[in-house]
């Protein structure tokens, strides 16, 4: 709603456990509101005893989608969930998730962060050996593709180590999954690592898997480690196990998770994203300076990298922009009247802190730049005398298809105008970006791994190939004329 439309949106959340004795859909419940973030339009949570399976899923937010009289319905000792935005099929309920099916050897549900770039041609497979599908997300195609056995598997004795390496030698594109099974729970990263998933312990006994090291906190969970690129992580009666899935190239985790997307307090890589949001905010300033009076961050994501960047430049932090958090967690529609005024519904300046000051704006990120060009108009309704820009990552000028709706081509400013051309249309006295350069030293400074990074939306340069229609097509790629409904439980 509003200015979301300018702000790149992660595909999902996902969320494992394997807890005997534990109220697992409960606390799966209360990770999945931690990772709320990454996704908005859909929840959903499938448990299992060992026997049978259980499932609730619905369109909304995750407090919107459950209550105590569904969650009680949710019994077992290991569950999965998914709190999901649509990267890849629509947003209906047939395409929310955990995907939850019956095969010969016990129920299995699937849930999804990231997006498929092959995921027409195995949707295609599927349908050509007779098997139907619901839905048109790539999660279902992934489902479906784990329900079949690979060659050489025993009848009667499931191999699912063997199904999960068969799936990632096919799939192309950017998967962490949780794998629900009638034994255990599976967490699986792609080879290239696009997207974050991560390892932890329970104090009473069991183990979680969480897109970010925040829902394990929530939880009361223990950090152990992040789960590698190509790593298939085992949750069961045994404790967990690590086993190889498919030799990782180099890997390429997303660095917009460090930029916006990942909550502040998450750890990727052995680094608090707050720390490297600070980072990239402390070299905007030594590239990029300002004169100014004070510094403001665009709330919330922006607002560590504006501590950093007054910390580095000596010009005092204050709070300029007021956010109502709650305006884009409703379905009542605004009018025309209120639709018109824009960013007045979701921000309102603090007069007392900027009348009369030179305010140095600093955002994380300019994707269409729908929303800073009436922010810089709210800054100096609020009785700013000048507005300078800062972005503390450069020029958004590709689409990512790995997981992230970032906007097509033509619709990314930073693709279709240059910086100056950017600043007259968003009404500013300066705007300057950090380079890539920079911000990559800023990203990787602090880090104890070896991980390397997809920074494609900034470069162009996607670390894995794309079918040479690509560039041209949307998140609905695979919808087809089907647009039902689904059946919750």
């Amino acid at each position: 709603m509003l200015d979301e439309l300018d702000r790149p949106r992660e595909a999902c959340g996902v969320f494992g456990i394997y807890a005997p004795g534990v109220d697992v859909a409960r606390l799966c419940f209360f990770a999945l509101y931690a990772l709320q973030h990454r996704g908005q339009e859909s929840a959903g949570i499938a448990t299992s005893d060992g026997l049978g399976a259980s499932l609730h899923k619905g369109m909304g937010l995750v407090a919107q989608v459950f209550a105590e009289e569904n969650l009680a319905d949710l019994r077992g000792h290991l569950a999965i969930g998914q709190t999901r935005y649509s990267t890849t099929g629509s947003s209906h309920l047939a395409n929310a998730q955990p995907y939850l099916i019956e095969t010969m050897h016990g129920p299995l549900g699937v849930g999804h962060n990231g997006n498929l770039t092959n995921a027409e041609k195995l949707r295609d497979r599927l349908l050509d050996r007779g098997v139907g599908l619901s839905s048109s997300s790539d999660s279902e195609v992934i489902t479906q593709m784990l329900a079949a056995p690979p060659t050489g598997e025993r009848r009667g004795a499931p191999d699912w180590e063997a199904r999960i390496r068969a799936f990632m030698l096919e799939a192309e594109g950017a998967y962490s999954l949780v794998i629900l099974t009638k034994d255990g729970v599976f967490g699986v990263r792609d080879p290239n690592g696009f997207r974050p998933l991560c390892i932890g312990r329970l104090p009473e006994g069991g183990y979680v898997l969480a897109s970010e090291s925040c829902a394990l906190a929530t939880v009361g969970a223990q950090y152990i480690r992040s789960v590698e690129p190509g790593e298939i992580i085992r949750l069961d009666a045994d404790g967990f196990e690590s086993l190889v899935g498919a030799s990782a190239p180099s890997p390429s985790l997303c660095v917009f998770e460090y930029v916006y997307f990942a909550r502040p307090d998450s750890v990727i890589d052995d680094q608090t994203i707050h720390r490297v949001r600070q980072s990239l905010g402390e070299a905007l300033a030594l590239e990029a300076p300002a004169t100014g009076d004070v510094v403001v961050g665009v709330p919330d994501s922006a607002t560590p990298a504006a501590i950093g960047y007054a910390n580095a430049s000596g010009i005092p932090y204050t709070e300029g922009l007021t956010k109502n958090r709650y305006i884009g967690r409703t379905f009542i529609e605004p009018n025309d009247r209120l639709r018109r005024s824009g960013v007045h519904l979701k921000y309102n300046p603090l007069r007392a802190n900027l009348e009369g000051k030179r305010v140095v704006l600093i955002d994380d990120s300019i994707v269409r730049g729908t929303t800073i060009g009436p922010l810089v108009n709210l800054l100096r309704e609020g009785g700013a005398s000048q507005v300078h820009v800062r972005v503390s990552s450069p020029p958004v000028k590709h689409p990512c298809f790995m997981g992230i709706d970032m906007a097509t081509n033509h619709e990314l400013i930073g693709a279709v105008k240059t910086v100056e051309e950017i600043r007259e249309h968003i009404g500013a006295d300066s705007l300057a970006y950090l380079s890539h350069d920079a911000m990559m030293a800023a990203v990787t400074k602090a880090s104890t791994s070896n991980s390397g990074h997809c920074a494609a939306c900034f470069t162009g340069e996607y670390p894995i190939s794309l079918p040479d229609d690509w560039e041209h097509r949307d998140k609905l790629a695979l919808q087809g004329a089907w647009a039902g409904s689904a059946v919750q439980r």
